[in-house]
């Protein structure tokens, strides 16, 4: 067995526990410090809207393998620039792979200023005419998408909202489910301010995407929760030690999914900004990868502590608590007083024979020996404080005794 295994079977035996939701306040202040980085980079820096979301004219030029470099980038770039149009004035110019050039710009008032964008360009990049594609996209459209992302969302939330109140028949576990699913949205969108990335359509399907994954880890938490939890005034456990020995049960599937579904969403990442430089696949891949982590990382550390806070002010769980507390406190005072009932299906132990009576024996005679007193042994224990040896009458017939009945008669 490996080391992981033993690692997961002690913690879901209680055997080792991690006090997750002992330390909530610390775990609070890590993602309190984060989100408002990330609110703050939103804020300061703000996002940097596609061209879907903006419009404006893009130019794709093709190139020779190898070609599509930073020199060429920059040659690009001055040379749009260099037009003097107002809309070119502060275009954007990135690699698409090895072979291609992507050129953005605001949307231009005639197709004479696109024309001669155009024209730039292919002197710049030493390309005919065939080698360079155009599309204008008008912000409407852009509009359209956000709005339609923004009632997705609003959607989902609820659907969260009430299919979590509906399973667990507990609302505190949808707030404290939805406090998570911003926590992570947050986190993402922070990343995106923070890091420059292009937002794009893709971007936004990612981020619907990363709230399913975030909800499903943290309703797995939350259905152990209510397992361990179902029969507490049995057990001397409180809420709070059950719910901490849920997460502690769930910690090794948590991180292994997370990193399972982690290694090929980096890949992705990677190729998108090392191999093809820009396009959808990145976009799309930022967002999943941060969505992911932050996801695994809020179900562990936020979900279940705030559950376990908004619980720990209900008047049953707290008269519960009570009496767990007591009756725990009461056990360690006389552990025999907890003694089960004899039921068929208890495990049977025989009685010690041989080495096993031997060793019990060792175990007692020492102390009968210290208290200053001769030990006491019943009939056919006393051991033998000599070894016998051979004599003389033992050939001869020894005489017997006989019941008192019949002593003195002949």
């Amino acid at each position: 067995m490996g080391k992981m295994s033993r690692l997961g079977n002690a913690l879901y035996e209680g055997d080792v526990s991690i006090d997750f939701v002992g330390r909530r306040m610390l775990w609070y202040t890590i993602s309190g410090i984060i989100v408002l980085v990330a609110v703050a980079g939103l804020y300061f820096k703000g996002l940097n809207m596609g061209i879907e979301f903006e419009g404006g004219v893009e130019y794709r030029v093709a190139m020779a393998p190898g070609e599509a470099d930073q020199q060429a980038v920059e040659d690009i770039r001055d040379a749009v620039v260099g037009t003097g149009i107002d809309a070119a004035s502060a275009p954007i110019v990135n690699t698409s792979g090895t072979d291609t050039i992507r050129v953005q710009t605001e949307p231009m008032p005639d197709n004479d200023d696109a024309t001669a964008v155009s024209e730039a360009i292919q002197e710049a990049a030493g390309v005919g005419e065939d080698d360079i594609s155009q599309a204008a996209i008008g912000a409407t459209w852009g509009q359209q998408v956000a709005d339609r992302a923004l009632i997705g969302l609003g959607v989902f939330t609820v659907l969260v909202v009430l299919f979590i109140w509906a399973y667990f028949r507990e609302w505190k576990m949808s707030v404290a489910a939805l406090v998570a699913l911003v926590h992570d949205v947050v986190i993402t969108v922070g990343v995106y301010a923070i890091s420059g990335f292009e937002v794009t359509p893709a971007t936004v399907t990612g981020v619907l995407t990363i709230l399913g994954f975030s909800l499903y880890d943290t309703v797995v938490v939350f259905d152990k929760v209510r397992e361990n939890t179902k029969n507490l005034s049995r057990s001397r456990k409180t809420y709070r030690e059950a719910a901490n020995l849920a997460v502690n049960q769930t910690l090794v599937r948590s991180i292994n999914t997370s990193i399972v579904a982690l290694l090929p969403v980096g890949a992705l990442l990677y190729a998108g900004v090392v191999t093809l430089g820009s396009g959808a696949l990145k976009d799309l891949a930022l967002a999943l990868f941060v969505g992911m982590a932050a996801g695994a990382y809020s179900s562990i550390f936020i979900a279940t502590p705030l559950l376990v806070q908004l619980k720990m002010r209900e008047p049953a769980i707290q008269r519960g608590d009570a009496r767990a507390t007591t009756r725990a406190r009461h056990h360690e005072v006389d552990r025999y007083a907890a003694v089960p009932v004899f039921t068929d299906d208890m495990p049977v132990h025989d009685e010690p024979t041989g080495d096993d009576r031997d060793e019990v024996e060792d175990d007692v005679a020492p102390s009968a020996v210290g208290s200053g007193r001769a030990p006491r042994y019943t009939a056919g224990e006393r051991p033998a404080s000599r070894a016998v040896s051979n004599s003389a009458s033992a050939k001869r017939a020894q005489p017997s005794r006989k019941p008192r009945s019949q002593r003195g008669k002949k």
